[in-house]
């Protein structure tokens, strides 16, 4: 059955994406001046004062770097969805995804049941 997707969900996960692949992209120098600032500096973790700081934004920028990155690719995955004409529809159970749902989060994979 295929599903007719309002363009201006289209249009929401286009911007999302690019946004997105923005955010990426500056996180990703963030991290890489981070290690680089590292490697000038000789830090002890253990016993310099900065050095605790110092891997807290290398571990805080990290994260944030693979929670960007992961949302990139449900956002793909949501458009790869539009584009086969699966969008809204379950991938576990098949069944249609609510639009309520869909409202609150379009790169939706899985309907409310299944994704308890």
């Amino acid at each position: 059955m295929l599903v007719v997707v309002d363009r201006r969900v289209v249009e929401g996960l286009v911007g999302d994406r690019a946004v997105t692949a923005e955010r990426v992209a500056a996180l990703s120098r963030d991290l890489e001046a981070i290690v680089e600032a590292a490697r000038l500096v000789a830090t002890d973790d253990e016993h310099d004062p900065e050095g605790a700081t110092i891997a807290f934004e290398r571990s805080q920028t990290s994260a944030f770097l693979a929670d960007a990155r992961k949302h990139l690719d449900d956002l793909d995955s949501a458009l790869e969805r539009i584009e086969a004409g699966d969008y809204g529809r379950c991938e576990v159970c098949g069944e249609p995804i609510a639009a309520d749902r869909l409202l609150a989060r379009p790169a939706a994979r899985t309907c409310i049941n299944c994704a308890v």
